[in-house]
């Protein structure tokens, strides 16, 4: 049985005891998108460190239709903000990759491009303003490998990488929350489709699966199989050569 108040108040003095080994007084420097994971840890974050010490950093690529939902957030939690369009950077580079390859760049190469460009911006607020970057990655995401390396994926602590889905929302009602942000269909925001159409099955039954083993359909039982060991690479460390001296 989940205990949605146990689990956040253990959350909490996580986020306090991390804080106090690595990085006493710094601040949390978190990406705010208007969903619920990054809502989440905000929230998480204010309760541990107080909202002096969160730092929330909107960072539209261009134009974000959903920005205002960015910004209720950081509005309800009464912390810093900065605004940090990513577009021309985007823009400049992508024009300087095709311009190299001679071709267009992959879908793949255009998706993945924003969110490490994000994580540039988060990290280059941080270190201007004595900060620890919060990954917001959930624990359904990661078993999927639904993150993208160096980008969303990384990061100085992830508060919620132990948490599936339906317990990062649980965790956001308990925290008071706005309800929509929490509920907030899961998209990437970035090609159009939400995180379901693109995983091909539901957090409902992936979550099921993480925690209990079970999943009745044979077809998506090994799709979520596949997927998490294709991906596996993402969380461990970078391999290195040892050599035998």
């Amino acid at each position: 049985m989940f205990d949605v108040k146990k689990v956040k108040d253990a959350c909490v003095q996580w986020i306090r005891d991390w804080f106090e080994e690595n990085g006493p007084g710094c601040n949390a420097v978190i990406g705010i998108s208007g969903g619920k994971d990054s809502s989440v840890v905000a929230g998480l974050c204010v309760e541990a460190l107080g909202v002096d010490r969160v730092i929330g950093v909107t960072m539209p690529n261009g134009i974000q239709p959903d920005i205002q939902d960015s910004i209720r957030l950081v509005n309800h939690l009464g912390i810093k903000r900065y605004d940090v369009n990513i577009g021309a950077a985007y823009d400049a580079l992508m024009t300087e990759v095709e311009l190299k390859l001679g071709h267009e760049a992959s879908a793949q190469t255009r998706i993945n491009m924003a969110p490490r460009l994000r994580m540039t911006a988060l990290y280059a607020i941080s270190q201007s303003n004595n900060g620890r970057v919060a990954n917001t990655c959930n624990l359904s995401e990661d078993w999927v490998g639904y993150s993208t390396r160096y980008g969303d994926a990384a990061g100085d602590f992830a508060p919620l990488g132990g948490l599936t889905v339906q317990e990062v929302v649980a965790i956001g009602k308990e925290l008071g929350l706005p309800v929509d942000l929490v509920e907030k269909t899961p998209s990437d925001g970035l090609c159009g489709k939400t995180d379901e159409d693109n995983l091909g099955f539901t957090y409902a039954v992936l979550d099921r699966y993480i925690r209990t083993g079970v999943c009745e359909d044979p077809a998506t039982k090994a799709l979520i199989d596949r997927k998490h060991v294709m991906n596996l690479f993402k969380l461990k460390p970078i391999p290195h050569f040892d050599p035998e001296i």
